[in-house]
Parts: C-alpha cells; sequence; structure tokens
C-alpha cells in the first residue's frame, strides 16, 4: 500500500494546490495533503503526504521553517509582495546600518496581521476573496515568532536585498517585510521568496516534479517516498513486542515505561504503528498510522 512523505521543490508559478495535483497524477493517489502553503511566488520545500502518511499533515511537530526572502524598499502593493498593484511610492533612502538596526526589533514574539490576500478567513470567507472584491475587512493580530532574522545582503543604490528568516508556523515573510518598511520609516515589498527548511525537510532533500516525474516512467517513483515517522523523531520511541502489538491494535494499550516523560512518543511495533500521548505514564492514542 502506497504511504510516505515527499519533499518537493516547489516552482515558482504553481499553487501548492498545482504540486498535489500533480503528484495525485503521477501516484495515481487520491489521499494526498501538503503541510505548510507556497504562495505562487514562492519557491522551495513543500512536504507533500501520500496515502496513509496523509493522516500526519495536522498534527506535525517541528514549527520552525527557514526562508530566504528578497525584498525592494520604496514602494509598497497591495498584495504586500512584487505580484501585486503599487499602492505606495516614497519613503526615505535606508542606509544598511539602520536596516540592521531595525531588524533586531523583529526578533522574538511578534504580533502580524494577516494580510488581505490570505487564506484566513473572517466571517466564513477567505481574505483574498474579500480582497478581489475589492473589500477591506478588520483581521486581528496574531503572536508569531522569528526565531532568527539577518540581513544576508543589501545594496543601497538600488535598496534592494535578501534576508534570511527562521521563523514559527503561520509567520508571513511578506507582511514581516512590509512591517520592516514602516518602521524604516519608508515602504517595503517581497520581491521573492525560497523556503529553505518546513516539517524537518531541508532544501538539499527535495525533488522536482520533474524527476518524480522521470522516475514514475521508469517505474521508481515510489522508492522516492520516506516513511511518515520521520517527521515525529523529536518524539521518544516505544516499541511493543508481537503480543502488546497484537493488543495494541485491539485497543488495548500498555503502559508506559518509567523513563518517558509526560509527552508524545512513536510506537512501533512490527511496522510504525502511530503517535500515542504519554500522561502518568498512562498512553492514549493521539494518531493511528497502521491499517487502511
Amino acid at each position: 500500500m502506497l504511504s510516505g512523505v515527499i519533499a518537493i521543490d516547489k516552482p515558482k508559478g504553481f499553487t501548492s494546490f498545482d504540486v498535489v495535483a500533480k503528484l495525485r497524477g503521477i501516484f495515481k493517489e487520491r489521499r494526498i495533503g501538503h503541510s505548510g502553503t507556497l504562495d505562487p511566488l514562492a519557491t522551495g520545500v513543500l512536504p507533500v503526504f501520500l496515502g496513509k502518511a496523509a493522516r500526519a499533515a495536522d498534527i506535525l511537530p517541528d514549527p520552525k521553517k527557514r526562508y530566504t526572502a528578497g525584498f525592494a524598499l520604496g514602494f509598497e502593493t497591495d498584495t504586500q509582495d512584487i505580484s501585486g498593484a503599487v499602492i505606495k511610492t516614497g519613503g526615505k533612502k535606508i542606509s544598511r546600518e539602520l536596516l540592521e538596526e531595525i531588524l533586531s526589533a523583529f526578533s522574538g514574539e511578534i504580533s502580524q496581521t494577516p494580510p488581505m490576500y490570505s487564506a484566513v478567513k473572517i466571517g466564513g470567507k477567505r481574505l483574498y476573496q474579500l480582497a478581489r472584491e475589492g473589500k477591506t475587512v478588520e483581521r486581528p493580530s496574531r503572536s508569531v515568532t522569528v526565531f532568527e532574522i539577518k540581513l544576508d545582503g543589501f545594496d543601497e543604490s538600488l535598496q534592494k536585498g535578501v534576508l534570511s528568516v527562521e521563523c514559527s508556523k503561520g509567520t508571513y515573510i511578506r507582511t514581516l517585510i512590509n512591517d520592516i518598511g514602516e518602521a524604516l520609516g519608508s515602504f517595503a515589498a517581497m520581491t521573492s521568496l525560497r523556503r529553505t527548511y518546513s516539517q524537518s525537510f531541508d532544501i538539499s532533500d527535495c525533488l522536482s516534479i520533474e524527476a518524480v516525474e522521470e522516475a514514475a516512467r521508469s517505474g521508481s517513483a515510489q522508492s522516492l517516498l520516506a516513511p511518515v515517522e520521520r517527521c515525529f523523531e523529536c518524539y521518544p520511541k516505544m516499541l511493543l513486542d508481537p503480543f502488546a502489538e497484537k493488543k495494541y491494535k485491539n485497543g488495548v494499550l500498555p503502559a508506559a515505561p518509567e523513563s518517558l516523560k509526560n509527552g508524545f512518543v512513536r510506537v512501533f511495533g512490527s511496522e510504525f504503528l502511530g503517535i500515542c500521548e504519554v500522561s502518568d505514564g498512562a498512553l492514549k492514542i493521539y494518531r493511528n498510522f497502521w491499517g487502511d
């Protein structure tokens, strides 16, 4: 039975759904999902989950994502990136020293207001749907965490540069750049975005869609899939003997070893069985990965 994870280097111009649709056709698998939507402008790491592994897409433990983002100062767009219509221009010319000084204010826990061109729902409608209707609505701000932000390069004459950002899930990099522009007393827009790490996958782990298509033509596409348990390697491992595994599959859970602290654990028998939560020595099933 087909099951596993594959990290795709999403090409520019594709939506995340476009990638899913492509892989659904390549692998002939209906059950397929992805983690961490990327806008069409963005490229880079897009983990895709097939078969039983699709059960993992909403419970992944690694909150960190890394990006390389291009930006330009002096203008702002309605989408906060280069794909949108310019709505503001001007602002003072910014030095590299001032820019680096401002960045420190955007490290740690910060507050962001989701952009109008985003998939956040307000009143049952996606914000981007409202934006396309010419509407602007109040959006509640939310806390996100920027673990690291640094300036990789900045051309003062062109007022263009590149940032490296490591951040929590839910962080809008284009909004981060927009807010940096405001803090500088100027305007800013994201010009490019490449995700280099997500859900335990680095950009070096990724394959192009063309490479997957070529593997499918040679009959080796399934060998490209990583086991879903890879995404949970941060959790300790618990191994069941054949008798305990049989009881587990019948809904009778063993006690957790005393060495396991409260939290999540990967449970294995003859196969990866699932993720359980340990609470005061007792196991509770969080998500199963055995069976159909």
